[in-house]
């Protein structure tokens, strides 16, 4: 509205009552066999047979929370094309509905002559969080402490149906769903951003020479 995708993470799950709880300080293992049907995606793209809704713009940004909730959850693998043709996998977390405690958004750019220049948005500070309905986020790292509850990993991404409509991935490919997901401390890298609906209470936004990022 973050461990590399292709490094190998440490991943703890167990099961208590019924809710499954997963470290993600590195997150990649869980999409390391969406990352191999990376070929795939890109022949998919390369014959159209993958529509991208807009192109990205080449750079990434960073997102991150004191707490992040959200009800109906999927996480596959896909790619992301930018305007100069450059593919960049991703892990898309679909979450049908979220609340952000301390939101912050930033991207960091290099100006000739100025030099580096940040641009940071922040929300949900105050007692209201920020509220998002069917987001979509296309991450390329991601931290942080989650919990779901009724997970399913390794499931074919094709047939996701916990998460909004469209949070789907190609057939064959690696995914995994919830009813719920808890993450505190989050930290995201991501491509693109996406919601249905997005509201941010106590907004404040800045640019500033230099690097002020979130994290």
């Amino acid at each position: 509205m973050t461990t590399e995708i292709l490094e190998s993470p440490d991943v703890e799950e167990s099961e208590e009552a019924g809710r499954g709880h997963t470290s993600w300080r590195r997150f990649a293992l869980l999409t390391v066999p969406a990352a191999a049907g990376a070929g795939a995606l890109l022949l998919g793209i390369m014959n159209g047979a993958i529509a991208a809704s807009f192109a990205v713009s080449g750079q990434q940004f960073k997102i991150a929370a004191d707490e992040m909730s959200g009800d109906g959850v999927a996480i596959y693998g896909s790619l992301d094309q930018d305007l100069r043709g450059n593919v960049h996998p991703v892990a898309v977390a679909a979450i049908g509905s979220a609340e952000i405690d301390s939101l912050c958004q930033s991207v960091l750019t290099e100006f000739p002559i100025l030099g580096e220049v940040s641009l940071k948005l922040s929300a949900g500070t105050g007692g209201t969080p920020v509220e998002a309905t069917n987001l979509f986020i296309d991450m390329s790292q991601m931290d942080g402490d989650a919990s779901f509850t009724d997970m399913e990993i390794g499931r074919d991404a094709s047939t996701l149906d916990q998460g909004p409509e469209g949070g789907q991935g190609m057939q064959d490919l690696f995914g995994m769903q919830g009813d719920t997901i808890a993450v505190s401390d989050l930290e995201q890298t991501a491509w693109a951003a996406n919601a249905g609906t997005f509201r941010l209470s106590d907004l404040s936004l800045s640019v500033r020479r230099g690097d002020a990022e979130c994290f």
